[in-house]
């Protein structure tokens, strides 16, 4: 087997009404997505998402007439291409789905074997007014998941305590709650100053009080020292690492004992090889490893068999805001949304590769481009 084709398409849903997204000051009039394809010569297509990958097609022919099964190989030439160009790791998502339908295996026994299904938490994204808050954690509750991630960044901390406040008091211990700060990273037109270790001690004693499961980038994702500072000043869990770039900087995090949960993404960090070794590094070191997720489905399904099938996670991503932010919008270029059963498991099944269905009459619509490099024109050149 060889691979014989590699197609990228961009797509674009528009969202009416936007989505004001809490870590962003401009709220989202589109939702874009980059589909990749790889087809080798015995008719096994791999499906990936992710980011555009500026850049890339001056690399595909490196892809093109090798192995689709050397997984260990198109990472480390992705590692190379990361380097030089936008993030590859949608292309890794669609190697590997290609490798578990040629081996006839899930993605998750292809990580592993360790387990079929990984339990999920809803990851809000509205900044919402905090009634409308606490009625979102009842919904999560009586849909049978089991955590909620609340993000801060209103106009002041004390707005965001009185909503921890009030969704605590309305759903009791029924939820573990989560907490964003946000203070990682910034969009490019936010020029915002990370919070400094003085102001994330401060928020940390009142999110101990509220029994809080995470505190999530709550320094800048450089802030070795700090955030080494604060896990050993709190005793809450001490949650960051969903857009460090670089294995070398996770070595680092880990070295220094920053963290207490590891967040790279799958389609984001390093991909999925690599992300495998390290998730296996973080729980050796005694700490969690639970990707984030936000994105499409797609990117959850990759990051949710990866984790399931290597090191397993009390708890992975679910992006879940409805109406702003509901499955059908995040996961439009699926054939159906993803939901979580009943007691908030996502089940991964048997069926080869990730389990990824596109909807090709909505990708059809929403399509903002394409490029493609197939082996004949790397042949012509």
């Amino acid at each position: 087997m060889t691979i014989r084709d590699i197609r990228i398409s961009h797509h674009q849903l528009p969202l009416d009404p936007p989505f004001p997204a809490a870590w962003d000051t401009q709220p989202r009039q589109l939702f874009p997505a980059t589909i990749v394809r790889v087809d080798d010569d015995s008719g096994h297509v791999g499906i990936g998402s992710g980011d555009p990958m500026h850049g890339i097609a001056d690399y595909l022919p490196l892809f093109l007439g090798a192995d689709p099964l050397d997984l260990h190989r198109h990472s480390e030439v992705l590692a190379n291409i990361d380097f030089h160009a936008g993030r590859p790791w949608a292309l890794e998502v669609a190697l590997w789905d290609l490798a578990g339908k040629c081996r006839g295996e899930p993605g998750w026994r292809m990580a592993g074997g360790r387990d079929d299904r990984i339990r999920v938490y809803a990851s809000s994204g509205v900044h919402r007014p905090t009634n409308d808050m606490a009625a979102l954690a009842e919904r999560v509750r009586d849909e049978g998941i089991p955590a909620l991630k609340i993000r801060f960044g209103r106009a002041t901390i004390e707005e965001d305590i009185a909503v921890l406040e009030r969704v605590r008091a309305r759903v009791g211990d029924a939820l573990e709650l989560m907490v964003d700060c946000n203070q990682g990273w910034r969009m490019p037109w936010d020029t915002q100053a990370p919070w400094d270790y003085a102001r994330a001690i401060e928020v940390a004693r009142e999110l101990e009080r509220l029994g809080v499961y995470w505190m999530e980038e709550p320094l800048h994702r450089g802030d070795y020292a700090g955030m080494a500072r604060l896990r050993a000043d709190t005793d809450l869990r001490i949650a960051g690492g969903e857009m460090t770039r670089e294995l070398h900087e996770f070595h680092t995090l880990l070295e220094r004992e920053c963290l207490d949960v590891y967040q790279p993404d799958a389609v984001c960090s390093l991909g999925m090889t690599r992300l495998k070794g390290l998730a296996e590094s973080v729980v050796a070191a005694g700490c969690e490893f639970t990707p984030h997720t936000w994105g499409n489905g797609i990117g959850l399904l990759a990051n949710a068999h990866l984790t399931a099938g290597s090191v397993g996670a009390s708890f992975i991503e679910l992006p879940y805001d409805p109406p702003e932010w509901s499955p059908e919008r995040r996961d439009f270029p699926l054939a159906r949304a993803i939901y979580p059963d009943a007691a908030g498991w996502l089940q991964l099944g048997d069926e080869p590769g990730l389990g990824i269905r596109l909807d090709e009459a909505r990708l059809e619509q929403t399509t903002a481009g394409a490029t493609g490099y197939r082996q004949r024109h790397a042949r012509a050149s």
